[in-house]
Order: C-alpha cells, then structure tokens, then sequence
C-alpha cells in the first residue's frame, strides 16, 4: 500500500494511482506498546482478512506516553520527548514494515492532550519533524493527533503540524481526533494543515448521523471520518454491540464519511486479542464493506434523506439512505425492524424499472423483493426475524 490521499472534489481517499480508497479503520491504540511485534503482525494480517484497510494506533500508547512497551522500552529517555528512545522506537519500525507488508494504512496518533506537560508547543515542532523525518520514506502513513476540541490546543497543534511538514515534506496526511471532545471541525476546519476531519462520539453514537452530515456539508469541503465511536465488547446506549456497531458504520458512511471500528479490549486487554479478533461485529464490518463497494461508483454517493417518504426513524432508530450520483442506486439502511415507504423515483436512470433486493448485513445474503416503477412511493417490510436490514434498489 503506497500513500492515501484526499480526492479532487474533497469527499473521499484515493491510492497512490488516484483510485477510490475505501476507509474501514480499526482502533489497535496499543499495538506498538501492549503487544509484541508478532502478535502485532497476526493481529495486522486477520484484519486484513476481515476487510479492515486503516489502524489507529497511539505511537505511545494510551496515556501520557511515559509508559514502556513489553519489552521494558519507554518511548522518551527520561520521560522527555526531546530524547527519543532508539529502543522503543525500532519497535515502532518494525510493525510499521508490517502493515506496509500487509497493505495497510496507518493512522499514528503523535499527541495526546494527556501529554501536555511534555509536548509543549515550545518543544512540539522538534519532536514531530524527527518523527516525520524517520519515517518519511514509509507510505502508508497517516499522522493524527488528540487534543480537546479546545481553542487552547491550537498553539501546539499548529507547531506540530508544521514540524510533520518540515520533516517529510507534506507527504503525508494530517488530522486531528478530539479526545473527548467530539470534531475536530468545531475549531480547526479553516486550518490548511487539517487535510481531514475527525469525529469521536464514543457511546452516544446516536450523535453520528447529524454530527458527519455537518461536516459533508462544510466549506471547504474535506473528507470526515467517524473515529472512535461506540466499542464493540460493551454495552452501549443499553444495547450489546454487534447491532450498535452495524449501525455506527452504516450512518457514517451514507451521511458522507468514513468510518472506523473499536473493540474494548483493543486497549484494555491488547494481548488478549485472539479472544476477541473474530467478535462478530468486525466479522460483520467486512460484510459491510462487500455490500457498500458492490454499489456502482459508490465514492460519489450522495447522502438523502429525502428518499424516505416515511419511516425515517430518529436517535437510536434512526433509518438512512444515499443515492448514487448517477441516478442508478439507492442504499438505505434500516437501523430496526419496522417497515418504510420509498420514494421511487430517486432512481433517474435506466428505462424506468427499478430492482429492489434485501440484503442481510450479518451475512451479505441477498432476497430479491420484485421490480417496480421509478414513480410514487412503495412500501417494504424487512424479513421478521432480521434486527436490522440494508435494502438496494437499483434501476
């Protein structure tokens, strides 16, 4: 996997031939210092196998970067980030050749506000140019940084930004992921630094519909991806995940983003990771990958509500829908098991019949349900034993 990049139009990634990159991040925060280097390859491989294309990980770990790796290995000689550890740091390299083995992006997470007392924008620059510096040359990065969506960050963001740059010269992506703040375009998006937004929501996901369709809806126009939502391994909003987690991804994606998945445990218990590598909702995360690039361009989609003639839904049942660009699909998500009516003639294209199939987002098994006219509206009920439902219509 070479370098991402943002798209002409600013609604998407592209590869490093300009083709549609589709973002389904993973939160591995500790993989450079709660796993050892094998593990971390396992780890990097299955999720590959899962359809996973992005790791957000912390370059330092959860915390205020202080702590040492399994091997014993603290990232900064006397806790100062202006004496990087070369130890802990060839650990970093050699997942970092993993994942570039394997194909995949990572997001590395260079600050945390937890960090403060030591990443001062007195120091920031330096310790981001000798980062980007080292790893320059590697592809398939990403740099991402977690402040509080607060004005009083932004000094040290701009220092470290601009060290990012003068140390690998722009090759590289930028964002920031508030922590626990939720978006990074409620005080950053003018910042021409800032390549992508970032949301965290954590468990009020019923947040995420409104909260991505703002930023698709921004000027500029840059991408936006749903980063840390509600985990997979815990109850979230009174529901067990994987449900939650099906719904995380679907709004994200059909209001205009990119979404990335979390287990529990990826933090908490990192090297328990063959417990909980296969949980159903990241099985079920590849599913939904297969279903959204099955749709014709599916990078040019446009978010609309106003497909739903009723039926819509809100907060946890909240229902979603985009059409494609072209005029020949529309996906809706059916978030629970009621039934919905549709307005036919959001399909423009072809000679006026459309195809509506069911899909299951557990298995990516489709039901063909019939042919209709792109006219009026038509009602449909998802099958009853189903939670949740994904219907396609296409002409």
């Amino acid at each position: 996997m070479g370098t991402i990049r943002v798209s002409a139009n600013g609604r998407y990634f592209v590869d490093q031939e300009g083709q549609p990159f589709f973002w389904l991040g993973d939160t591995q925060w500790e993989l450079f210092r709660g796993v050892f280097p094998t593990d971390a390859a396992a780890i990097l491989e299955r999720r590959k196998q899962q359809g996973f294309t992005v790791f957000q990980i912390m370059l330092t770990g959860v915390g205020d970067g202080t702590d040492p790796n399994l091997a014993g290995q603290s990232p900064w000689i006397g806790d100062d980030p202006a004496t990087p550890n070369e130890a802990y740091f060839q650990n970093v390299d050699a997942v970092v050749e993993q994942a570039r083995q394997q194909g995949m992006i990572l997001a590395l997470g260079v600050f945390h506000q937890l960090q403060t007392a030591r990443i001062t924008p007195a120091k920031a620059r330096a310790y981001a140019k000798w980062l980007a510096q080292r790893y320059r040359d590697v592809p398939n990065l990403v740099w991402s940084m977690y402040p509080k969506a607060t004005p009083e960050y932004i000094p040290v963001l701009r220092e470290l930004a601009a060290g990012l740059k003068e140390g690998d010269g722009g090759s590289h992506l930028i964002t920031v992921h508030p922590d626990p703040s939720p978006a990074s375009s409620s005080f950053l998006h003018a910042e021409p630094w800032l390549d992508f937004n970032s949301i965290q929501t954590y468990n009020p996901y019923e947040r995420i519909d409104g909260m991505v369709r703002a930023d698709y809806a921004r000027t500029p126009v840059k991408p936006v991806v749903m980063a840390e939502g509600g985990y997979e391994g815990v109850k979230s909003n009174g529901l067990e995940m994987p449900l939650a987690t099906r719904r995380q991804a679907y709004w994200t994606h059909l209001a205009g983003g990119h979404y990335s998945y979390g287990h529990d445990n990826n933090w908490v218990s990192p090297a328990t990771w063959r417990d909980w590598i296969d949980s159903p909702g990241a099985l079920h995360l590849g599913i939904y990958k297969q279903i959204v690039t099955g749709c014709r361009a599916w990078w040019d989609l446009i978010p609309d509500q106003t497909v739903f003639a009723s039926g819509e839904g809100s907060g946890l049942t909240h229902n979603a829908a985009a059409r494609s660009a072209g005029g020949d699909w529309v996906l809706a998500y059916l978030s629970h098991n009621a039934p919905v009516s549709l307005r036919m003639d959001r399909i423009t294209a072809g000679g006026g019949a459309v195809n509506a199939v069911w899909i299951d987002p557990t298995t990516g098994e489709q039901t063909a349900i019939g042919t209709f006219a792109n006219a009026g509206v038509t009602d449909f009920t998802p099958p009853a034993s189903w939670q949740d439902a994904v219907l396609l219509l296409t002409a």
